[in-house]
């Protein structure tokens, strides 16, 4: 439906040639970023609601007061069964913090809700078969579980901007007695959010529209194919500034695995699409200092590529 929409605003009313660049750029940013300020205003409302009937207490206190690393071996699970890209998780990232809810934990949701989604996993187990597809779920959960412990150790709530501490401070018990005040308040709490972020998710659309459309898969493709042992950290660090839906990346993962490129080389692109991304941190910086943000991609492209060089050695044993 949006993309028809959009197709016809460019195509037919402005009379846009759909085979030039810029014009394809442009359907990109204007279809992501309407699709992406839609889901969050609806998700983010609906979160909202259903926090009045969960207090933020409760919240902290039953991921918080976990033996150490089920709070985040939970938060992972969470993630994994919810249907978010890595911006649109965002909102419910701030609100685990706004609770109160550790650092690493919530890096744990923010981690492995793009890592593993139901959309991405029905597309694996059509295009690689079921033991492709649950090992990589598996070593998404693990990613998201042991990435979000190290963060957690590292004490790096000091690079959070100002704002989420104050709202941590200032986190009261409201009272709801009807239906009606618990939907405005989830309303309330989407347009606060919105307000903040949809600056930097136009700036991180706009960049992902760019790199999508002036970056020929092909390119991608060469360039993997010719790094030898180095391979991996090359799918990485190709993958992280990269920005698409389950249904572009998994095709460009399968291209790759089926050009000769090992597994693991391929599934760490994939990794490395979805969980990180220009745009993702564009948005985060709303929240976070640069330096946290940094130390973020460093600790998840770590993982992802250690993943990555698993993967290979498992290759013979998995096929």
């Amino acid at each position: 439906m949006l993309t028809s929409i959009v197709d016809w605003f460019l195509y037919v009313l402005l009379d846009l040639n759909s085979e030039i660049k810029w014009v394809q750029s442009l359907n990109f940013f204007i279809y992501d970023s309407v699709k992406i300020i839609i889901l969050l205003f609806l998700m983010i409302s609906i979160v909202g609601f259903l926090r009045t009937y969960i207090p933020p207490y409760k919240v902290k206190n039953w991921l918080s007061k976990r033996k150490h690393g089920v709070g985040n071996l939970l938060a992972s699970i969470f993630g994994m069964i919810t249907p978010f890209c890595s911006c649109s998780s965002i909102p419910m990232f701030l609100g685990f913090l706004e609770a109160g809810v550790p650092l690493g934990i919530t890096f744990s949701f923010l981690i492995t809700s793009p890592l593993v989604n139901e959309y991405l996993v029905v597309l694996m187990l059509g295009f690689f078969g079921w033991k492709i597809t649950l090992l990589y779920i598996l070593s998404g959960l693990l990613i998201g579980t042991f990435s979000g412990l190290i963060l957690g150790k590292m004490n790096l709530e000091r690079f959070l901007e100002q704002d989420i501490h104050n709202k941590k401070s200032n986190m009261k018990e409201q009272v709801f007695n009807k239906i009606r005040e618990r939907l405005i308040f989830g309303l309330k709490e989407s347009k606060s959010i919105l307000k903040k972020l949809w600056l930097w998710i136009l700036v991180g659309v706009g960049i992902g529209a760019l790199i999508h459309n002036y970056i020929p898969r092909t390119v991608v493709e060469m360039i993997i194919s010719k790094g030898g042992i180095w391979t991996v950290p090359i799918a990485v660090i190709l993958g992280v500034p990269m920005y698409g839906s389950c249904a572009a990346i998994v095709p460009i993962a399968v291209a790759l695995f089926r050009k000769g490129i090992p597994l693991g080389t391929a599934l760490a692109f994939m990794m490395a699409t979805s969980a990180l991304s220009f745009p993702e941190a564009v948005i985060l910086r709303s929240a976070m200092k640069l330096k946290l943000i940094g130390i973020f991609f460093l600790i998840v492209t770590i993982a992802i590529i250690i993943t990555g060089y698993l993967f290979n050695l498992l290759q013979l044993t998995i096929l």
